[in-house]
């Protein structure tokens, strides 16, 4: 079949986000003269800079003229096609002090490289595990809260001696009422940057999934459309979105304007929720397919192998979501936080977060690293180290992980 012309950005737009323009302009344009003065000739440092929100907050911030710019991420690819993507962007101008490094932001050699070059004027850091998936055993549970949690606090305390003029990392909605390890990751993240806010000031965001971002489900229909896949979605998740410009936009709105230990989210209200089979629906649709509904991922991948040449319809499992960790709805604060809604025109703020006691911190950290050198450690060993600091954690546990589905 004739394939019908395809433009991401434009599907995003009227199926996902469902508007036509970022909902953060309004802000973005009264606030341009403050932005400016908090950007121009600043150093700046990016972390995790290759990945979807990473590169969409350095195309946020480029237009404001900052002097230097230096982008960590593990992705080697993922950086030379950034640079080749902004060296390539018309109205974007890289600064002339532009470096990429793929190097690990726990190394040795990143060590060097931040005091090498005496700190910077803005730190932002996007490198974390994002993926509930992250917790399918011990070893990936691991990995996730040495990343999110242990890591953070080594690049904290480098940060420490280079005190910035802004510090941001994203955090997640999931960390509001966690119910799995990435969002209880997060939730102590927050505590741990509160904790070196009278060095240095911290600021982060909770906010909705990125439509199309790298390894989400989004994306992932596009990759199995391209291979002739079949589609695979759950039918009872409804979640927030923004699109990958927007993702930017936020994390540079609560980065330059936001006060010392405030978290930033999107107003968004829950008409504008999408399910992610309704998306992979109109993505097909958008396609020139119709879905053909299957009652097993087996059947599915049975059918999708023997698609046809210009075939109308396209093969989809979808179910209900029963894997560990799932939230069946997002939520961005909960009852006890203070929330100053009037602020800015798009984005709410949760404000007054005291800073947490670095005993309590440091007693966690202490009890998380014996439990996690322990051979024979369980994951129900390192869920009780979690609650017992976060006694809002419950966690849901069903012994299934999305890795067993399509």
């Amino acid at each position: 079949m004739k394939e019908t012309l395809f433009h991401l950005d434009n599907f995003i737009a009227e199926y996902v986000i469902k508007r036509k323009e970022s909902m953060f302009l309004p802000d973005i344009d009264r606030y341009k003269d403050e932005l400016s003065g908090r950007i121009a000739d600043r150093t700046v440092l990016v972390i995790g800079g290759a990945g979807s929100i990473g590169s969409s907050f350095i195309r946020a911030i480029l237009p404001y003229g900052p002097r230097a710019l230096v982008v960590v991420d593990l992705n080697e690819n993922a950086l030379t096609e950034l640079t080749r993507d902004l060296r390539s962007s018309k109205e974007l101008k890289v600064p002339d002090d532009y470096v990429t490094y793929p190097m690990d932001y726990a190394s040795a050699v990143f060590q060097k490289m931040f005091t090498g070059r005496g700190g910077f004027d803005i730190v932002a850091n996007f490198s974390a595990h994002k993926h509930v998936r992250s917790e399918k055993d011990i070893y990936s549970i691991e990995a996730l809260l040495a990343n999110n949690v242990l890591h953070a606090k080594k690049l904290l305390d480098l940060i420490a001696e280079y005190p910035p003029q802004a510090y941001f990392c994203v955090s997640t909605d999931k960390a509001a009422n966690p119910v799995n390890i990435m969002g209880a990751s997060k939730r102590i993240m927050e505590d741990l940057i509160f904790a070196y806010s009278d060095r240095f000031p911290v600021k982060t965001a909770r906010f909705a999934n990125v439509a199309f971002s790298n390894g989400s489900l989004p994306a992932g229909f596009l990759a199995r459309i391209a291979k002739r896949q079949p589609l695979g979605a759950p039918s009872d998740v409804r979640r927030y979105f923004v699109s990958p410009s927007e993702s930017g936009q936020i994390c540079m709105l609560a980065c330059m304007l936001g006060e010392n230990r405030e978290i930033f989210f999107p107003k968004l209200e829950q008409a504008q929720m999408m399910t992610f089979d309704g998306i992979a629906t109109a993505l097909l649709r958008a396609h020139g397919y119709e879905p053909l509904f299957c009652s097993s991922d087996e059947e599915a991948v049975r059918i999708a192998a023997d698609l046809e040449e210009g075939a109308k319809s396209y093969p989809v499992h979808y179910s209900i979501s029963d894997t560990s960790g799932e939230k069946a709805f997002e939520e961005f604060y909960v009852a006890s936080e203070t929330i100053d809604m009037g602020r800015f025109a798009s984005l709410g703020v949760i404000t007054g977060k005291e800073i947490p006691g670095r005993d309590r911190i440091e007693q966690f950290l202490c009890e998380l690293g014996e439990v996690l050198e322990r051979h024979d450690v369980q994951k129900e060993d390192i869920v009780g180290v979690l609650c017992r600091y976060l006694p809002d954690f419950h966690h849901i546990e069903t012994g299934k992980s999305l890795d067993g589905k399509m």
